[in-house]
Formats: C-alpha cells, sequence, structure tokens
C-alpha cells in the first residue's frame, strides 16, 4: 500500500523546489536524501547535537525536529548555500581560526554561526557559547569555533567598511 504523499514548496539555498513528500519525512531527511543536500549532517535525530542546523526563515534550527510538510512555504538556507562565488565570510574564518576538527559538526557550527551574524546583539565569547549551547563538539572544545565566529564579524566588518570608503570615494570623488 502506497504512502500519502503532499506537495511542498520551499526556496532553498535561492532555488523554488517543488516535490512530493510522505508526512512522515523528517526536514534534515528530504534534505540529504531528496534533494542530496548532504552537508546538513545527522548526528541524533533527537535534537541534541545541532549537526543539522539550517536556517529557516532566518531563524536556525535543528531539521530533525521538523517535518519537511511544516516547512512548505518556508525559505530554507543549507550550508551548502553559504558559498556563492568565494567563500563566506563564515567558511574563511573557520578555515582561518581552525574551526573545524573531524568536521562532523562543521555544517551545523557554520549555520548558527551565519544566524549569529545576522543579529543585533553583540558578540561576546560568552553570548557565542550561550548560542552554542545545542551543538555537540566532540573535538575542538569550541574555542576555535568561538574565534571563527568572531573572526567571521571581522571579516563583514571589514568588508562594510572597504563598501563605505569606495561609495565615500566615487560620490566625493
Amino acid at each position: 500500500m502506497a504512502s500519502e504523499r503532499f506537495p511542498v514548496t520551499l526556496t532553498i539555498n535561492g532555488q523554488k523546489i517543488v516535490r512530493d513528500v510522505e508526512p512522515r519525512t523528517l526536514l534534515v531527511h528530504f534534505l540529504r536524501d531528496d534533494l542530496n543536500l548532504t552537508g546538513t549532517h545527522v548526528g541524533c535525530d533527537t535534537s541534541q547535537c545541532g549537526t543539522c542546523t539550517i536556517l529557516l526563515n532566518n531563524q536556525a534550527v535543528k531539521s530533525c525536529t521538523i517535518l519537511a510538510v511544516q516547512a512548505d512555504g518556508a525559505e530554507i538556507v543549507t550550508v551548502e548555500g553559504l558559498e556563492q562565488d568565494h567563500l563566506h565570510p563564515v567558511q574563511q574564518a573557520f578555515w582561518e581560526k581552525h574551526g573545524l576538527q573531524c568536521g562532523f559538526c562543521t555544517p551545523g557550527a557554520m549555520m548558527l554561526a551565519a544566524y549569529l551574524l545576522n543579529q543585533a546583539e553583540p558578540l561576546t565569547d560568552e553570548s557565542i557559547r550561550h548560542q552554542l549551547d545545542g551543538l555537540l563538539c566532540r573535538c575542538t572544545g569550541y574555542e576555535n569555533i568561538v574565534r571563527a565566529i568572531k573572526r567571521a564579524k571581522e571579516i563583514i566588518d571589514e568588508h562594510d567598511e572597504e563598501q563605505s570608503q569606495e561609495t565615500a570615494q566615487r560620490t566625493w570623488g
């Protein structure tokens, strides 16, 4: 007997996706198995490890806690969506500051970082560590992840300053 399937429409990494899914399909499995976005890792399926973290409507969420049908109409960014024509500041910073070792938690950590960088609150070691509370990393002790997130903020600020100077140069000659 075939399972009933429901249509979902999502925007994933800027691309509109329309698929039929079984109602019991977790979003993490939809991303990995149906769309081959394997950067979103499955670590526990119980929301304890954070390796499956994505951005869902600009909020960091664990994709193992959401059914694909619940995400219908949502905008999703996975770790694959960070890089465009060049490394995203988060990717650059994780590379520079060795924010990964085995790499298993790295996609989730990067997506948490991307979320934090879009918040208005200042990034302190304490605030970053608080946000990382739902991410299980067995290799780095989190210190390099914290350094990478702070470095990503510096990269963004440097880019913003360069853009501001270029604008002023064009405007005032």
